[in-house]
């Protein structure tokens, strides 16, 4: 059983995480309601049984977090369009106990299941509610006028479109405006309820809002000021990442050398996207990284039904990164970028990742590189049920999905983009917290605080671009004054000093790789026991990292993203303005990397491979805390290691407030982001072994290939 009682970070008690316990609501109401069979499937029972009173309501969501009466402008017009609402059904405790066994044993080479995916009509057969009590569902939704578009496969997702008049009459909640600082929102301004017979199946419904996950695209920091350089940068060069220098740095080369080549042939990676991007734009990028010549193709689809064109829009460049490095280190495998419009209410990419998920060969492996804080995501069996079901299905029909674990360190729901300091407390993703997906962090590179850049890339670019060496020693990313790296740099002796400094003012940002524990999935049984991971009861974020700096060090990565449209500029590395318009930073490039490095581990192994981070813990704890394998090492870390261990920095930032935010002189200044509001309990600190900054570090892919199992 998944979910514990939602808390927001807001609440929880100084010092310590709240005890996690479990939401009867989303595992069922009704006692007896399925029956196992010795396969460990099961055949749902009838499970509303009562009449269906519109009289007898229960609530079975919240509200947003900004619907206040201080905000309210008033209700919409009636006739909105509100489509593709998603209302969430739920298995009965024993159906969702059997899943999770089941999906644990395709993970598990003993196991007579051991990779014996399920097709998504097969999950809706075996552990789907009752078909009687799904007819019992729509049939109540049409009665209320609300248009049914289809019944996903796996039982669980309704896919419902109305007006705001429908869903109110629906719903027994009005849909009004509301202004949030300087937009304009919509969201329903109670919480919604349905008759309570309907309880025993429906948990609750996605979105009633239009607030959509955000891109995590970081872009380029223009000017690193250091202390000491007049000209307000240590030297004229600037060291980006291109495919050719991931290679050498993260040690694929090996792998296209091979005997037998190890270059995602065969193997699909789709991006799940709302926009489309330039084609022309990743074949340049292709051709300038020199991948132009291995086979791997891209293309864009929109998986229907209810998927319509979105076109380009403003997140273009967050999509044109993932397509391009989608295929980047597996330049032989297909790569799709899957996008569908959103609507006014629902988010494109969900509607083309559970399309997707229903068809009878999905694709192996998805990406998604979007934010939506825990409790911004709706609590409980909202939009975090709905996530949770989604991952939940992918993982027990082989798919691997890989999600950006968030840009804005360990304070997720504040805005990395605009926040100065963090106010919201410590906060996960929820779109990557759950215990079906891989969660994927950021690193930055030491080399440039060292004094090394001559150490470990050559003062001009070989082809493809490559300038990288070796192995480059790395830290968190983290682009704040919070940061132990930064201050001590500056020569200020704590994250408090030099954020309430001068010379602290141009880093006060909340700008680095995401790492917080849930407040709402317990510990998964594969990072219990790892070396660093806390007894905490609940599932911490990252897994693993990857460099996604953009430019604090004076270190970015490269992408494509010519569209004038959308502040796009043209694809010449050889031009340095061009160059640096055309890099930035963020886990959002984590998340493709890491989708494109399982292109390589699912040809190697024959096919698909489903959740990938019990894998990674596995091999985790197999390597244990070594010295060798200390990121500090730089070139000369151990050549046998699969995890570069982070050991070095932190990714806390500046904060201010009551939440989470230790200021020895409250009220005068700002604090940093702390465990604990009255010591300074960092949030958080590198460590050896598994730590909230990075997770279990950074890989060294071929190690990481040939140890699959």
């Amino acid at each position: 059983m998944p979910f514990s009682t939602f808390t927001s970070s807001r609440y929880r008690r100084r010092g310590a995480l709240v005890a996690l316990q479990m939401v009867v609501a989303l595992c069922g109401l009704a006692g007896f309601a399925a029956v196992a069979d010795a396969a460990g499937s099961s055949v749902a029972a009838v499970r509303i049984t009562e009449v269906v009173d519109e009289s007898k309501l229960v609530a079975v969501g919240t509200t947003a977090r900004f619907a206040t009466a201080k905000n309210d402008k008033g209700a919409v017009s009636d006739g909105l369009p509100m489509e593709h609402i998603f209302l969430q059904l739920q298995r009965a405790p024993e159906q969702e106990e059997a899943l999770t066994k089941l999906i644990q044993e395709q993970q598990d080479p003993r196991s007579s299941n051991y990779h014996k995916w399920l097709t998504a009509n097969e999950l809706g057969e075996r552990f789907g509610p009752a078909q009687a009590d799904i007819a019992t569902v729509t049939q109540w939704l049409a009665s209320h006028g609300l248009r049914v578009n289809q019944v996903h496969s796996s039982g669980l997702t309704i896919d419902v479109s109305g007006t705001a008049g429908q869903v109110r009459d629906a719903f027994h909640t009005e849909i009004h405006q509301y202004a949030v600082k300087d937009t304009q929102h919509i969201s329903n301004a109670s919480d919604p309820k349905i008759p309570a017979a309907l309880t025993a199946v429906v948990s609750g419904m996605t979105p009633l809002n239009d607030v959509k996950p955000r891109p995590l695209f970081v872009k380029r920091a223009f000017t690193f000021k250091c202390k000491g350089c007049p000209t307000g940068f240590t030297n004229t060069q600037w060291y980006d990442e291109g495919p050719a220098d991931f290679a050498v740095i993260y040690n694929v080369a090996p792998l296209y050398k091979a005997k037998h080549p190890i270059t995602g042939k065969g193997v699909t990676v789709t991006l799940l996207e709302d926009t489309d991007v330039q084609d022309a734009d990743v074949a340049t990028f292709r051709k300038a990284a020199g991948l132009s010549s291995y086979s791997g193709t891209f293309s864009q689809i929109h998986p229907g039904p209810g998927c319509s064109d979105p076109g380009t829009n403003g997140a273009e460049g967050e999509a044109a990164l993932d397509s391009e490095w989608g295929g980047a280190i597996a330049p032989d495998a297909t790569v799709h970028l899957a996008s569908c419009a959103d609507t006014a209410v629902q988010f494109g990419a969900f509607i083309a990742a559970i399309n997707l998920l229903d068809e009878k060969s999905p694709a192996p492996i998805m990406s998604l590189s979007y934010l939506e804080c825990e409790a911004d995501n709706g609590p409980g069996p909202n939009g975090n049920g709905f996530v949770y079901s989604m991952w939940q299905q992918a993982a027990s029909e082989g798919v691997s999905v890989f999600v950006a674990a968030g840009d804005g360190a360990a304070a997720g729901c504040d805005d990395f983009d605009t926040a100065t300091y963090a106010a919201g407390g410590i906060a996960a993703n929820g779109l990557a917290s759950t215990p079906y997906n891989t969660a994927t962090g950021g690193t930055d590179f030491l080399d440039t605080f060292l004094g090394e850049n001559s150490t470990y890339w050559s003062n001009s670019n070989g082809p493809g671009g490559k300038s990288a060496l070796s192995y480059v020693p790395e830290i968190p990313w983290d682009d704040s004054c919070a940061s132990n790296v930064l201050y001590i740099y500056w020569g200020y002796t704590s994250g408090v000093s030099f954020c309430n400094s001068t010379d602290g003012a141009s880093f006060l940002n909340i700008v680095g790789g995401s790492g917080a524990p849930s407040d709402i999935y317990a510990k998964p049984y594969w990072q219990k026991g790892v070396a660093g991971n806390p007894n905490d009861g609940a599932r911490d974020l990252p897994d693993v990292s990857l460099l996604a700096a953009n430019g604090i060090w004076e270190h970015a990565i490269l992408l494509c993203m010519s569209d004038p449209s959308e502040g796009g500029a043209p694809c010449d590395y050889s031009n340095p303005t061009d160059a640096l318009f055309n890099s930035g930073g963020g886990t959002s490039f984590t998340a493709p990397q890491y989708a494109s490095i399982q292109a390589l581990i699912n040809q190697k192994a024959g096919g698909p491979q489903g959740n990938a981070a019990p894998i990674y813990y596995d091999l985790a704890k197999s390597q244990g805390v070594q010295a060798s394998c200390n990121a500090t090492n730089g070139n000369k870390v151990g050549s046998a290691c699969i995890f570069h261990d982070v050991t070095a920095g932190n990714n806390d930032v500046p904060c201010y407030g009551p939440v989470n935010c230790y200021n020895p002189t409250a009220g005068q200044g700002y604090g940093v982001l702390s465990v604990s509001d009255t010591q300074l309990q960092v949030a958080y600190p590198s460590q050896k072994g598994w730590d909230f900054t990075t997770g279990l570090g950074s890989v060294n892919v071929t190690n990481l290939v040939n140890a699959w199992p």
